[in-house]
């Protein structure tokens, strides 16, 4: 089978191509054929050493989708020909999140990811692929999506009275607007790009800020909100936005602490979120269990996961260049 490896170099680490025998089984494996995978930002960091502690010669990407080849003996779950994506956590099925679970996020650390033709997966690991979408559209869930989905339904409780101040418009920013318009609620993209905003506008964004043009765009916020600030912020700046997130909060309401697009810095001033009662929820993907109830929401309401450029399996470093250009609009995706 063809497969990617990270491995070091003199210059740093490297994406680098081989070919190996398939995967072995173990009793409750089940061996999925990848048709899909997709780019998130934690996979640009892993690659520069800027995430984790990714082992020598780590398969990268956490997100993918494919089709049963075989299964186990002991397998119950699964049978051939099923559509399936693995969750972004291995071991994460239903529950609270542990912190033993961090050590199985799938490209990371020495947890084996997706950017291979076959990959051998527990099978309680796999969520079925709704069939209203195909292998590339599902192959952009399992990080992204489910990101949106922990942050303003699982965890943030989200309802169509609510105001959402999403960042940008890439993976998690687009599914946030998907889900939170599906909803009922009235979401504001920030973005650089005048281009994005109108696209963003025509998914249903209520209202759009360009951050460049308007650099106080948290003023602008207020305005817009007559004064009262959004219930929800999905947070995906990191330092260079923290302060203007706290400063474009209504009371009681909630951060989504997500990204750090703008790198690391010193922490904020917290004072402000105990004056207005409000909350920061920590956002680290989802269960299985959370996957699943995902994944009815979007047949539900019928969203399709908006797919910037595809590359095939051939052009894998290409498609990471493309990301760190940060011209995406959504998810960029690698075909098998």
């Amino acid at each position: 089978m063809k497969i990617y490896r990270l491995n070091s170099t003199a210059d740093g680490r490297r994406l680098t191509y081989g070919e190996e025998p398939q995967p072995q089984l173990g009793p409750r494996d089940v061996l999925v054929r990848v048709h899909a995978a997709s780019l998130n930002y934690r996979d640009l960091m892993i690659l520069r050493g800027l995430y984790g502690n990714a082992s020598e010669g780590l398969v990268p990407l956490s997100d993918g989708a494919g089709e049963v080849m075989a299964i186990g003996d002991k397998v119950t779950r699964w049978r051939e020909g099923d559509r399936v994506t693995p969750n972004f956590f291995r071991d994460w099925i239903y529950g609270p999140f542990r912190e033993a679970y961090r050590s199985t996020a799938l490209g990371g650390d020495d947890c084996a990811g997706v950017l291979a033709e076959l990959i051998a997966v527990p099978e309680t690991s796999l969520v079925r692929i709704p069939d209203s979408l195909d292998y590339e559209q599902a192959a952009t869930l399992p990080c992204a999506a489910l990101t949106a989905w922990q942050a303003l339904v699982v965890r943030g409780k989200l309802t169509a009275e609510d105001t959402v101040l999403v960042q940008g418009t890439g993976g998690v920013a687009l599914f946030s607007l998907q889900i939170a318009t599906a909803i009922g609620a009235r979401v504001i993209v920030i973005s650089s790009s005048d281009e994005k905003r109108e696209r963003a506008t025509q998914i249903g964004a209520w209202a759009t800020i360009n951050y460049r043009t308007t650099p106080d765009w948290d003023t602008e916020v207020r305005k817009l909100t007559n004064g009262i600030g959004v219930s929800h912020i999905v947070e995906l700046g990191g330092p260079g936005t923290f302060d203007r997130s706290l400063k474009s909060l209504a009371a009681s309401g909630k951060i989504a602490q997500i990204g750090v697009l703008t790198g690391h810095g010193p922490e904020s001033n917290l004072m402000r979120l105990q004056l207005m009662n409000a909350d920061i929820n920590g956002i680290s993907v989802g269960s299985c269990e959370h996957f699943a109830a995902m994944n009815e929401f979007f047949v539900v309401h019928r969203i399709q996961p908006v797919i910037d450029r595809r590359f095939i399996f051939d052009e894998a470093q290409a498609a990471y260049d493309y990301l760190a250009t940060g011209q995406h609009f959504g998810k960029i995706v690698i075909r098998f």
